[in-house]
Formats: C-alpha cells, structure tokens, sequence
C-alpha cells in the first residue's frame, strides 16, 4: 500500500523543514491533515510577534527557523540578507502557530495579512470561504487603504463561465462561515490575475495596481 508524505521547506533552508509523516496523516483528523507536520532533527523551530518576542502553543507569529543548513545570504543583496537573517535565525515570511503533538501549521503570508480596524484577517482563511461559492473559479484577497478601518478587506473574483455572482451575494456567503471583521468590504469581478510561474496570485501587483488607480483623481 502507498503511503502519502507531505514536507514543508524553503530554498533558504536547503531543503525540508518540517515533514507529515504517512503515521501522522490520519484521515479522521482533518484538522491534523491541514499541518505541514513536525521539524527534522537539527530543526529548531519557533513563532515570534511583529516585536520579534517569541509567543506560546497556539497562538499565531511568524516562523523562524534555525539549522545547520540554513543559507548564509542572498548574493550582493546585503540588505535583504539583514532582512530575513535574526541571530542564525531565518525569518521565513510566513504566519503559523504550533499546535498540539508539536504539529505545525502554517495560516498566510505575512505580508497578506491585512489589518482592518484593530484586527488581523488572513487573506488565505477568506479565500478558502470564497472557493467554496460554487459561482467562483479563482480569488485573491488583499487589503486597501482606507480611511475608516485602516485597511478593508477586499475579494478579487473570477467568476466561472457564466456566472456573474454579485458583491451582496459573495458577502452573505462569507458572513455564513467567517466572522463579520473578516468578511470582504468590498467585491470586484476580474477577467484575470497576473500569476507567478508557479501558479500563484501575484496579489503584491494587484495590490500597487488598485492602490494606484484610487490615488488618481476622478
């Protein structure tokens, strides 16, 4: 019988960082398949606040990792290097938590998450409620500038062929599975997104494009 394995890594980390191993995938446990598993030996693993201060089991930071094989920087880009190295820690740009049996389990980009009135929202928990709307083919969600709250939540949608679902539409369907902070403020239908080379979203683009269109006066 196959057994599946999924591992979590870097290019920095010259390899896996963390492995799900075919023991830990337990099908009866949905919320222990959505972890990207435990750290390899020589993996020291931990979650830090926007201060750097590393915070307890459970509760949401950012990732840092330490090992022997960690990269010793990015070519003659010093300052990107200061950026992401910490104390022979490497700041991985993604926000997780740890949660029980040590399992880890990663939540967003930080630099998707949007702050909106205080609080924080995830761009990939909003976006994994949009997939779910059956009229809705591909999404992103980012924040915008907004004199209110900081920044609103905003869902970008490519509808499916032939569908054409509305802003109250897409609202009433988030406000069914996510609370009401992180339900999008505003919804725009889209032909296409620039994507990566790997199939990814490039919100960064989306998000300096939209900006941009509403600094420019009517």
């Amino acid at each position: 019988m196959n057994q599946f394995m999924q591992f979590y890594g870097a290019t920095e980390s010259s390899g896996a960082i963390s492995l799900l191993r075919p023991e830990q995938h337990v099908l009866e446990d949905e919320a222990k398949l959505k972890s990207c598993g435990t750290p390899l030996p020589l993996i020291e693993v931990k979650f830090v606040d926007a201060f750097g201060v590393e915070v307890p089991d459970g509760k949401v930071g950012e990732l840092m990792v330490r090992s022997p094989s960690i990269f010793g920087g990015y070519w003659k880009q010093l300052e990107t290097t200061a950026a992401v190295l910490k104390g022979g820690w490497y700041r991985t740009g993604d926000a997780g938590r740890r949660g029980t049996e040590g399992l880890l389990y990663l939540i967003d980009r930080v630099k998707d998450m949007i702050v909106t009135g205080g609080e924080n929202v995830y761009s990939a928990e909003v976006e994994q409620v949009l997939a779910k709307h059956p009229g809705v083919r591909m999404c992103a969600v980012i924040g915008l500038p907004d004199e209110k709250w900081g920044e609103r939540v905003v869902a970008l949608i490519m509808p499916i062929e032939g569908a054409k679902p509305s802003q109250d539409e897409i609202i009433a369907h988030c406000r069914q599975h996510i609370a009401g902070y992180k339900v999008p403020k505003e919804v725009r239908l889209v032909d296409s997104f620039p994507m990566t080379a790997t199939g990814k979203v490039l919100k960064r683009v989306v998000r300096d494009e939209l900006t941009k269109a509403a600094a420019v006066p009517a």
